[in-house]
């Protein structure tokens, strides 16, 4: 039996982990503007400057911010001080020059106090603000232990230039110079840069030539072969030769990237011009040099979207899920590189079901949400072809309101994400079918489509084209009809979220149409999929196949019964990892929910070629678009969409997510499995949880460090006991 635990104490303890704590200091922090946190950074080219957002008026040059689009942006910040501390009143006073924000005049707006626990996305209520101009803001609260705290430092933003009722910002991409770790001559003349690791980006060389007239030949990839750059890689890894003529004396060269135009097309996101062309590399060699490069005369600029690496933090006994979580977290940061989630560097194009993987990992590696939502109402305008990603936006949406707390995603992309549930499709048994429903010209232009959408369970699905020979696919063999039970299990998801989301919204007519719509369609799924006889769920209602897919995302979007749920599970267990790095995603999940933690550890830690430690062993150090070459023939080695243990470990095993909007209250729910020792830092917007467990034969405890104004709810393992501790 599992216990439900709500325990606070208070005791100092110390924490292992080398990271930067969001913690109260008497006065707010972790001051958000439309949920950016850095709206005070002036970056030229891609790096910071010692500018002020005041100085654009007069500086010349291209300079870039992040540019407030909001008439009435939204506040939030970290309240001081730890659990069980609440705050219970808030006051915001908004300034149009730095000077009133110092002298605490809110010529702007004043908003009074407020007696209110919001401090997360809390509305701006004053008078439009001004396109093109500076704001200076600052926040004290009072809270139930501590009373009146001191006024936030100042937060200053600037608005866009062009501005409406409601628009995502956008961080500017980012640049940081690195110098190789390694350094080795590989041949007479001929040297062998290592940085370490994979990363988009640019290259910088100083060379020294004592007569000029001769040239460097330098090779930038992301593999090596025998101590030397991969030069005809049959995947799509990267490799680029370029020829630098040397000048006279000691000067410094630039490579120009150029575009590739499998990923330049009109569909791909483009990089802008203040950053220029980037390329995904680990290893430079440099070849007819008969010098040996010094430290810091060859240097990669990587290109990123901001990413703060001291917000997350996982450690446990087991070294390669260290590892794992490792290759995952970077994966995070290294693939931002265009500013929205894509599908690595062979199209750069944003997918719905890369960018769910993406948002997630994101959510456990950074205290940053507005990749994520930008990514999602990109994609809400120019959806995928799968029926499933269609309706992945839903969840994508619903899992921003959780994270945020912020309902504006829901409020202005309403009609959208409801047309993306897919109602249209809907058979008279309830069940959806791309195949025996018209898709005209009506529907299609409902979900921003010209062309029709097709299912996909898993990708590549059996005949794929660029299988390898004899290789049937990542679908488990599914057997496809016109009602498919993966695309109906999505359906019945996005039609319960959406009937949650209008609820939320005050549309109680439309969330009753779609909670009923829900309920049909799981009675439906189960009179149609559900082989009691064998107790696992059928691909088709025709065929007696059942594969892992239509039966971990059956139980994983709660349509099986209880009764069935074990029968289920073991079934799921029983296909091993018969899926995808995508798939990978879902599995995981399904095994957590399903009580079935112990397997899932091993899934996470195997070492066989289907697994994570296979994308190290490969010398892989952004996870891979599929478990290996052998797989898919051109597959690319920097897609994020494999980085699934990103999110798994955070949310399921250490088993820390949001049970209400905005981590008002954190579900804690553990499932070490053999682990011995874990402990994390998750960045959540309230402020960092710190988490350590300890699991010996003398000692089962969680150890929990959480937040002001978070409230939780606990579900351990038997045999656990939960302590809340000021770390």
């Amino acid at each position: 039996m599992r216990r439900i635990l709500l325990i606070a104490v208070a005791v100092l303890v110390s924490f292992q982990g080398a990271v930067t704590l969001r913690a109260g200091t008497g006065k707010p922090s972790g001051l958000m503007t439309d949920l950016v946190e850095h709206t005070e950074t002036v970056w030229s080219g891609g790096y910071a400057t010692d500018l002020t957002l005041s100085d654009l008026d007069k500086a010349k040059g291209d300079f870039q911010t992040v540019g407030i689009r909001s008439f009435r942006p939204s506040f939030s910040w970290i309240v001081p001080g730890k659990y069980p501390t609440t705050q219970t009143a808030w006051r915001v006073i908004l300034s149009g020059s730095e000077k009133g924000a110092n002298d605490l005049t809110g010529d702007v707006w004043d908003s009074g106090w407020v007696e209110d626990n919001r401090s997360v996305s809390v509305p701006y209520s004053g008078k439009a603000l001004e396109p093109s101009r500076v704001y200076y803001w600052r926040v004290r609260v009072r809270t139930d232990n501590d009373g009146e705290s001191g006024w936030s430092d100042i937060k200053a933003f600037r608005t866009a230039g062009e501005m409406e009722e409601y628009g995502t910002p956008a961080y500017p991409l980012v640049k940081e110079d690195e110098a190789p770790k390694s350094v080795m001559e590989v041949a007479p003349g001929c040297w062998l840069l290592d940085f370490g690791r994979d990363a988009f980006g640019q290259v910088r060389l100083t060379l020294f030539s004592e007569n000029g007239g001769d040239s460097v030949r330098v090779h930038l990839g992301e593999r090596i072969e025998k101590g030397r750059v991969l030069r005809n890689p049959t995947t799509s890894v990267r490799y680029q030769q370029h020829e630098i003529p040397l000048k006279r004396g000691l000067n410094t060269y630039s490579i120009v990237i150029p575009p590739d135009k499998r990923n330049t097309g009109p569909d791909a996101i483009k990089m802008p011009d203040y950053i220029g062309e980037v390329l995904p590399f680990r290893y430079i060699e440099i070849e007819g040099y008969d010098l040996k490069p010094e430290y810091g005369s060859v240097t990669r600029q990587i290109v990123s979207y901001p990413f703060d690496n001291q917000e997350s933090f996982f450690k446990c006994d087991n070294t390669l899920l260290n590892r794992i979580w490792d290759l995952c977290k970077y994966s995070v940061r290294a693939t931002s590189f265009t500013g929205l989630f894509v599908d690595g560097d062979r199209e750069r194009i944003p997918y719905e079901a890369d960018a769910m993987i993406s948002q997630l990992c994101h959510y456990a590696s950074d205290r940053e949400y507005t990749l994520s939502r930008r990514t999602i109402e990109y994609l809400l305008e120019r959806p995928t072809w799968p029926t499933e990603w269609i309706l992945q936006s839903v969840l994508m949406a619903w899992n921003d309101y959780m994270h945020t707390g912020d309902t504006r995603l829901l409020e202005s992309c309403y009609g959208i994400l409801r047309a993306h549930c897919l109602e249209s499709l809907i058979e008279q048994d309830g069940l959806i079918s791309t195949t025996l429903r018209e898709q005209d010209e009506a529907f299609l232009s409902s979900i921003n489509r010209k062309e029709k959408i097709r299912d996909i369970v898993d990708w590549p699905h059996s005949g794929s084209l660029g299988l390898a020979p004899g290789y049937g696919g990542e679908d488990d063999g599914f057997v496809y009809s016109d009602r498919n039970a993966v695309v109906n299990a999505y359906a019945f998801r996005a039609l319960t979220l959406m009937g949650d989301i209008a609820r939320l919204l005050g549309k109680d007519s439309e969330a009753v149409d779609l909670k009923a719509k829900a309920s049909k369609m799981k009675a439906s799924f189960n009179r149609s999929f559900l082989d009691k006889k064998n107790k696992r769920y059928k691909d088709s209602p025709e065929d007696p196949h059942a594969s892992l897919h239509s039966n971990m995302f059956s139980l994983l979007f709660g349509l099986v019964p209880d009764k069935y749920r074990r029968p289920v599970t073991d079934f799921i267990v029983s296909r091993g990892m018969a899926c995808s790095v995508y798939g990978a995603q879902f599995l995981m999940e399904a095994l957590y929910d399903g009580d079935a933690s112990e397997y899932a550890l091993k899934l996470l830690t195997d070492k066989s070629l289907r697994s994570w430690s296979n994308m190290l062993e490969v010398g892989s150090t952004i996870t891979l678009e599929a478990w290996d070459d052998s797989f898919k023939p051109n597959q690319d080695w920097n897609h994020l969409w494999g980085a699934a243990p990103g999110n798994i470990i955070p949310f399921k095993l250490m088993g820390v997510e949001p049970l209400e909007p905005g981590f008002s209250k954190a579900l804690i729910r553990p499932r070490p499995g053999d682990l011995r020792h874990a402990e994390m830092s998750l960045p959540t917007i309230r402020g960092n949880i710190m988490m350590r467990i300890e699991n010996t034969e003398n000692r089962k405890v969680v150890t929990v460090d959480l937040p002001a104004n978070m409230e939780y709810e606990a579900d351990l393992p038997e045999g656990f006991t939960l302590e809340v501790k000021d770390f």
